[in-house]
């Protein structure tokens, strides 16, 4: 398939997008507002070890990251903790996925005896509550139940709209705000969806030479499965 050309003949470049992660780009909105102020308050949390529990799209890991470059914490999926067995000592964790891959026991037990003794912290992401990951080690019960924890909600529209703006102007791309209503009030309450769908209709702005409106917007949410 050939690739389409602009008019003065050269193919049209589709740049890298570095999303930012800093907290002056965190989004607030009554979705998340609890977790906003929890990464504001840091270090002066109530617990060292906190977990984020939300559904797909909530922007848990967004969260986390943001967290992570403060605080200048590792960042790795739970089920890769038993591989790092000491790190708690030298380091503040990012947990991501908790409660949905096989969980080490003893290795986030450990994890969590370190950080306390060293003055580290654990932000732990997970789509559910940890009453629900089936854990059978007793010390480890009993540790969990000193976490602070704090739910997120789905994206409401206010995030919804503020985080596609945020990611249209991420790739230099200005987009009404009536094509932005349009989707938001159409698709799945996700971040992730969000993203796929800024995604979309920026490689398809690019291969048509042609603003986003409403027509290509609803294009999107088509081919993407979303109405």
């Amino acid at each position: 398939m050939q690739k389409p050309k602009s008019d003065n003949g050269q193919i049209p470049l589709a740049l890298p997008v570095e999303p930012s992660i800093s907290r002056e780009d965190l989004l607030e909105s009554p979705s998340n507002q609890l977790a906003v102020d929890l990464v504001d308050r840091w270090p002066d949390w109530p617990s060292n070890i906190v977990i984020l529990a939300g559904p797909i799209g909530s922007g848990k890991t967004h969260l986390a990251r943001v967290w992570a470059g403060l605080s200048n914490a590792e960042i790795m999926l739970m089920d890769e903790l038993a591989r790092h067995p000491d790190i708690a000592k030298t380091h503040s964790l990012v947990l991501e996925d908790a409660g949905n891959t096989k969980l080490d026991e003893e290795a986030l037990f450990h994890a969590i005896n370190q950080a306390r003794a060293h003055g580290k912290f654990l932000l732990i992401t997970s789509r559910s509550f940890p009453s629900s990951w089936a854990v059978k080690l007793p010390d480890l019960l009993s540790r969990l139940k000193l976490a602070h924890i704090v739910e997120l909600q789905e994206p409401d529209d206010a995030l919804l709209s503020g985080l596609m703006f945020k990611l249209f102007a991420d790739r230099q791309l200005e987009v009404s705000p009536a094509v932005i209503d349009y989707l938001v009030n159409r698709m799945e309450r996700s971040m992730e969806i969000a993203g796929s769908l800024v995604d979309w209709l920026d490689k398809e702005a690019l291969a048509r030479h042609r603003k986003i409106n409403r027509a290509m917007a609803s294009e999107a949410l088509t081919a993407l499965g979303i109405s």
